[in-house]
């Protein structure tokens, strides 16, 4: 049985998730703030998160900070906020998706499902590698050597959809969608800056990239190797 930790302030709320939820087979623990929430996890370790930001001791992006100190489990912000500042700083803090309220509960269901995919998919990924670099998605780490090369949530979450569609090309509007969500279409200023960040961390020649490509007006493609395309053979 999955277990999710919803974290919440609004009691009609969480009534509708602990009902929802219960009805579909999921393990619910509920907290109505931080303090509450990072001691109920480390007691009853969760395997996904819904939380609020607008918490009553602590803001909802600092509790974001506590759980990824030692989990990985998927969390899912649920919020009234609606400026972009605020989801892209949950979302840089390590938060798999955003969700503003009002909200359906079909559509919260299907992006659980979504991130839980997501996860189960990064347990089986293999280590993929870029020249001289081994990206572990499971792990969330890149390594040069003896080195790690640090990836902001952002990056790594650009990334992992690049390399889970290796020789695809992907849209401009499709990598936004996935990667900052539905209202961000039109962001594509965001896009080439990460990418450029993306470049400058993992490519020999950033200006002539190898793996992370531009096709000019379309997207971007992320093109393995020879004996990488072999290797997942």
């Amino acid at each position: 049985m999955t277990s999710v930790l919803v974290i919440d302030d609004e009691p009609q709320i969480v009534r509708a998730l602990r009902i929802n939820l219960r009805v579909r087979q999921y393990e619910v623990h509920a907290a109505a703030s931080a303090g509450e929430a990072l001691e109920l996890a480390a007691k009853h370790p969760p395997d996904l998160v819904i939380l609020d930001l607008g918490l009553p001791d602590m803001d909802g992006v600092e509790v974001i900070h506590g759980l990824r100190g030692w989990t990985e489990a998927p969390i899912i912000v649920l919020s009234g906020r609606t400026d972009s500042t605020d989801k892209v700083e949950a979302l840089d803090a390590g938060a798999d998706d955003y969700v503003t309220k009002p909200f359906g509960m079909d559509e919260l269901l299907a992006r659980m499902r979504a991130v839980t995919r997501r996860v189960s998919a990064d347990n089986d990924t293999p280590q993929i590698k870029l020249g001289n670099l081994v990206v572990d998605l499971a792990a969330r780490r890149v390594i040069r050597g003896d080195e790690d090369i640090r990836l902001t949530p952002t990056e790594w979450h650009l990334l992992e959809v690049l390399l889970r569609n290796p020789g695809k090309l992907l849209s401009r509007q499709q990598l936004l969608s996935a990667v900052w969500g539905p209202g961000y279409a039109d962001a594509t200023g965001n896009l080439r800056l990460y990418m450029a960040q993306l470049r400058r961390k993992l490519e020999p020649d950033p200006a002539r990239p190898r793996w992370l490509l531009t096709e000019p007006g379309m997207g971007y493609r992320y093109q393995p190797d020879a004996d990488e395309i072999r290797s997942r053979r």
